[in-house]
């Protein structure tokens, strides 16, 4: 039985202490907060309840799949599930809108059709056939096996398999989802939704690589649910799990350190100087917090490694406490498109001067926990924008307040005269909580792009430390922290010659 020291309570953190504790090691959490679950937070006030991180699930194959190997408990014995249907409302700047159904090719195409015009849905479709056999080429190596040393083999090779396009003497081929949705897609409605499901992972359209078309396809596969309570109710059935397999937790524990002895990692120190002695370290951290406990090089040259220089979106969103039931005809999420997309883009990779009204995204869970009664309604409204936003300028807040506002009353029906009150929570309240510098939103991994979509290995090159959480292999979003942590535990359990997760 090994001893096990974990740095953060966060989803990954969470996913891979479980596994542990199954296989018979002692393990002990360390989380710096009061709290357990990362950014996957609940704010609470007046009875009404928010989440304040991830609002929906993809992917729930992740989590039924921990909760079967350490306890053989469905998760649907934890937690209830919901499909949610439509999947999303989109209303785009011209003013069309249309409703997309959960997980069905074929209703998607014929809404498409009907909102947008014959042959827009096919086009859809056609796009979905090629993300899916990028998906089958990426799956394995990007979510189900450690990095392997030879990464490189996934920096340069485009899995995604875009359809030549011809521009004057030249034959093109798509590399980037601005291009998909410009030369595949045809359509500014058509690439706006393919845009906006990757600029929610904190991504980039126009450098983003072609490979990001798994994204949309993730959801459209496995479709979008939602967690009866709100998310953070997953968050707590996880932190039961853990509990219930002796998996110990020190909350208000910051760690200052990792303990290096003969080559090795062999503990944390915390703040108050006392040492913790562990044969193994796994850490849910930025990878520059990470790098600031040890003195070790875990970097070289070749490593994948995050670029400290680029701008890191975060993510700021209003929580608003409204009176008056919601609607029968209500739909869960709306994604009200920005009414210039360049200048979104360009404000969010180089913000200067005044903010401009980005892509909304509105959430209106029909869940009795998070209201007081049926005569009232939360609403989570939330959109990406430059990490340094809403930070400390009361004039950026007040902007980008009101245009989620503006935005939301695009879903929600007498938004402005039914308001009781509301909640800013700007990029630096997501740091406050988790440490990440500017409240960054992790993206998960992507193939392409020379490996600048990847993570770092959950492996370092000091043994016994470990990666996980969603600055890690396979990167961001709650499936992939999820994922994280079967790999970290299979890497201990199983040690360098573990092939990944089955």
């Amino acid at each position: 039985m090994a001893r096990i020291a974990v740095i953060g309570a966060g989803m990954g953190a969470m996913a891979a202490a479980a596994r542990l504790a199954v296989a018979g090691h002692r393990v002990t959490v360390y989380e710096r907060t009061q709290t357990y679950g990362g950014a996957v937070r609940r704010f609470e006030r007046d009875g009404f309840g928010f989440d304040t991180g991830p609002g929906l699930l993809t992917l729930p194959a992740v989590y039924r799949d921990l909760f079967i190997k350490t306890g053989k408990e469905p998760l649907e014995d934890r937690v209830e599930l919901v499909q949610v249907d439509p999947a999303a409302r989109h209303v785009f700047a011209d003013g069309t809108q249309v409703s997309l159904p959960n997980a069905s090719r074929a209703g998607v195409v014929t809404a498409l059709d009907e909102a947008l015009g014959a042959g827009a849905g096919q086009r859809w479709g056609d796009f979905l056939v090629r993300a899916r056999e990028a998906w089958d080429r990426t799956r394995r190596p990007l979510l189900e096996e450690p990095l392997w040393p030879n990464w490189q083999v996934l920096a340069d090779r485009e899995p995604y398999p875009a359809v030549p396009h011809k521009r004057l003497l030249r034959t093109r081929r798509a590399g980037t989802p601005a291009e998909i949705g410009a030369w595949e897609l045809r359509d500014e409605r058509l690439a706006a939704l393919l845009e906006s499901q990757v600029l929610a992972y904190g991504l980039d359209p126009r450098t983003a690589p072609a490979s990001a078309a798994v994204l949309p396809y993730m959801e459209h596969a496995f479709g979008t649910w939602y967690v009866r309570g709100g998310i953070r109710e997953l968050a707590r059935a996880v932190y039961e799990r853990c509990v219930q397999r002796r998996v110990e937790f020190v909350f208000g524990a910051e760690v200052t350190g990792i303990v290096e002895k003969d080559g090795r990692a062999a503990g944390v120190e915390l703040a108050d100087r006392t040492v913790a002695g562990a044969d193994h370290v796994v850490a849910d951290l930025d990878p520059a917090l990470l790098r600031a406990l040890t003195e070790h090089r875990l970097d070289e040259e070749g490593d994948v490694r995050p670029d400290p220089v680029s701008p890191v979106p975060g993510r700021f969103t209003l929580l608003l406490a409204l009176r008056e039931g919601r609607e029968e005809q209500a739909v869960h999420r709306t994604v009200v498109h920005a009414p210039d997309a360049g200048a979104e883009l360009d404000f969010l990779v180089s913000p200067g001067g005044e903010p401009v009204c980005p892509t909304v995204t509105v959430l209106r869970p029909d869940d009795p926990a998070l209201r007081p009664d049926d005569a009232h309604e939360s609403v989570v409204v939330s959109a990406v924008v430059p990490g340094e936003a809403g930070r400390q300028d009361a004039g950026t807040v007040r902007r980008y307040t009101d245009f989620l506002l503006e935005a939301a009353g695009s879903a929600v029906p007498g938004l402005r005269e039914r308001l009781l009150w509301h909640e800013v929570r700007a990029p630096g309240h997501t740091e406050q909580e988790t440490g990440t510098r500017s409240g960054a939103v992790p993206a998960p991994a992507l193939a392409a792009g020379r490996g600048r979509f990847l993570h770092p290995a959950n492996s370092t090159r000091l043994p016994g430390l470990y990666r996980v959480g969603g600055w890690s292999h396979p990167g961001g979003g709650l499936p992939h922290a999820g994922m994280s942590g079967a790999l970290v535990a299979g890497l201990i359990v199983e040690g360098p010659d573990f092939r990944g997760s089955q």
